[in-house]
Protein backbone atom coordinates (compact mmCIF):
# COMPACT_ATOMS: atom_id res chain seq x y z
CA UNK A 1 0.00 0.00 0.00
CA UNK A 2 2.82 2.33 0.93
CA UNK A 3 4.86 1.91 -2.53
CA UNK A 4 1.30 2.39 -4.59
CA UNK A 5 1.23 5.65 -2.49
CA UNK A 6 4.77 6.91 -3.34
CA UNK A 7 4.18 5.61 -7.12
CA UNK A 8 1.03 7.86 -7.02
CA UNK A 9 2.51 10.90 -5.64
CA UNK A 10 5.51 10.29 -8.02
CA UNK A 11 2.76 10.38 -11.06
CA UNK A 12 1.50 13.76 -9.51
CA UNK A 13 4.38 15.39 -9.60
CA UNK A 14 5.74 14.69 -12.44
CA UNK A 15 2.23 16.04 -14.39
CA UNK A 16 2.60 18.64 -12.09
CA UNK A 17 5.92 19.94 -13.33
CA UNK A 18 4.81 18.68 -17.09
CA UNK A 19 1.37 20.94 -16.72
CA UNK A 20 3.76 24.30 -15.23
CA UNK A 21 6.18 23.65 -18.22
CA UNK A 22 3.14 23.12 -21.09
CA UNK A 23 1.32 26.25 -19.73
CA UNK A 24 4.04 28.63 -19.80
CA UNK A 25 5.04 27.31 -23.50
CA UNK A 26 1.40 28.18 -24.80
CA UNK A 27 0.55 31.42 -26.07
CA UNK A 28 -2.70 33.36 -24.61
CA UNK A 29 -5.17 34.27 -26.40
CA UNK A 30 -4.09 37.98 -26.96
CA UNK A 31 -1.40 36.56 -29.04
CA UNK A 32 -2.62 35.52 -31.98
CA UNK A 33 -4.32 39.40 -32.40
CA UNK A 34 -0.54 40.85 -32.31
CA UNK A 35 0.33 38.43 -34.79
CA UNK A 36 -2.47 39.54 -36.98
CA UNK A 37 -0.79 42.93 -36.84
CA UNK A 38 2.63 42.26 -37.18
CA UNK A 39 4.02 42.23 -33.87
CA UNK A 40 6.91 39.63 -34.62
CA UNK A 41 4.94 36.72 -32.44
CA UNK A 42 4.55 34.56 -35.94
CA UNK A 43 8.14 33.60 -35.69
CA UNK A 44 7.70 30.88 -32.63
CA UNK A 45 9.01 27.82 -32.28
CA UNK A 46 5.83 26.27 -33.60
CA UNK A 47 4.46 28.81 -35.89
CA UNK A 48 1.56 31.53 -35.23
CA UNK A 49 -0.91 28.49 -34.12
CA UNK A 50 0.80 25.18 -34.75
CA UNK A 51 0.92 24.31 -31.65
CA UNK A 52 -2.08 25.28 -30.18
CA UNK A 53 -3.73 21.99 -30.58
CA UNK A 54 -1.15 19.89 -29.41
CA UNK A 55 -0.36 21.75 -26.24
CA UNK A 56 -3.97 22.40 -25.88
CA UNK A 57 -4.44 18.97 -25.59
CA UNK A 58 -1.66 17.65 -23.93
CA UNK A 59 -2.19 20.14 -21.18
CA UNK A 60 -5.69 19.12 -20.59
CA UNK A 61 -4.61 15.11 -20.60
CA UNK A 62 -2.16 16.23 -18.27
CA UNK A 63 -4.64 17.80 -15.74
CA UNK A 64 -7.29 14.88 -15.86
CA UNK A 65 -4.03 12.56 -14.72
CA UNK A 66 -3.14 15.22 -11.81
CA UNK A 67 -6.80 15.20 -11.08
CA UNK A 68 -7.17 11.28 -10.61
CA UNK A 69 -3.70 11.39 -8.83
CA UNK A 70 -4.76 14.13 -6.69
CA UNK A 71 -8.17 11.86 -5.81
CA UNK A 72 -6.43 8.93 -5.60
CA UNK A 73 -4.01 10.32 -3.02
CA UNK A 74 -7.37 11.70 -1.00
CA UNK A 75 -8.10 8.36 -0.97
CA UNK A 76 -5.48 6.91 0.50
CA UNK A 77 -4.51 9.78 2.78
CA UNK A 78 -8.22 8.38 4.70
CA UNK A 79 -8.00 4.78 4.89
CA UNK A 80 -7.42 3.08 8.13
CA UNK A 81 -6.01 -0.35 8.83
CA UNK A 82 -8.48 -2.54 10.49
CA UNK A 83 -8.36 -1.85 14.27
CA UNK A 84 -7.05 1.37 14.69
CA UNK A 85 -9.60 3.91 16.11
CA UNK A 86 -9.45 7.80 17.28
CA UNK A 87 -7.44 9.33 19.92
CA UNK A 88 -10.46 10.47 21.32
CA UNK A 89 -11.73 7.15 21.83
CA UNK A 90 -9.01 5.52 24.16
CA UNK A 91 -9.48 5.66 27.52
CA UNK A 92 -7.68 8.39 29.14
CA UNK A 93 -4.21 7.74 30.25
CA UNK A 94 -4.12 7.45 34.23
CA UNK A 95 -1.25 9.67 35.75
CA UNK A 96 0.83 7.55 38.23
CA UNK A 97 0.33 8.51 41.77
CA UNK A 98 2.50 10.92 43.91
CA UNK A 99 4.96 9.48 46.28
CA UNK A 100 4.11 9.27 49.64
CA UNK A 101 6.71 10.37 52.16
CA UNK A 102 8.60 7.56 54.33
CA UNK A 103 6.47 8.89 57.95
CA UNK A 104 3.12 8.28 56.31
CA UNK A 105 3.96 4.98 54.22
CA UNK A 106 5.06 3.47 57.78
CA UNK A 107 1.92 3.35 58.75
CA UNK A 108 2.07 6.38 61.06
CA UNK A 109 -1.37 9.10 61.55
CA UNK A 110 0.84 12.03 60.66
CA UNK A 111 -0.40 14.59 58.41
CA UNK A 112 1.15 15.49 54.98
CA UNK A 113 3.60 18.54 55.29
CA UNK A 114 2.40 21.11 54.17
CA UNK A 115 5.04 21.95 51.42
CA UNK A 116 4.23 18.57 50.04
CA UNK A 117 0.35 19.58 50.14
CA UNK A 118 1.10 23.08 48.36
CA UNK A 119 3.15 21.41 45.61
CA UNK A 120 0.63 18.58 44.97
CA UNK A 121 -2.30 21.13 44.94
CA UNK A 122 -0.21 24.02 42.70
CA UNK A 123 -0.19 26.62 45.34
CA UNK A 124 3.41 26.53 45.95
CA UNK A 125 3.85 27.86 42.38
CA UNK A 126 1.55 30.94 42.86
CA UNK A 127 4.52 33.93 43.96
CA UNK A 128 3.57 36.04 47.15
CA UNK A 129 4.06 39.01 47.68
Amino acid sequence: MNVLVNVVLGVQMLTALGMIGLILVQHGKGADMGAAFGSGSSGSLFGASGSANFLSRTTGVLATVFFVATLALAYFGNVRPAGSGSVLEAPAAVAPAASVDAPAAAGSNAAVPAPAAAAASGAGQIPTK
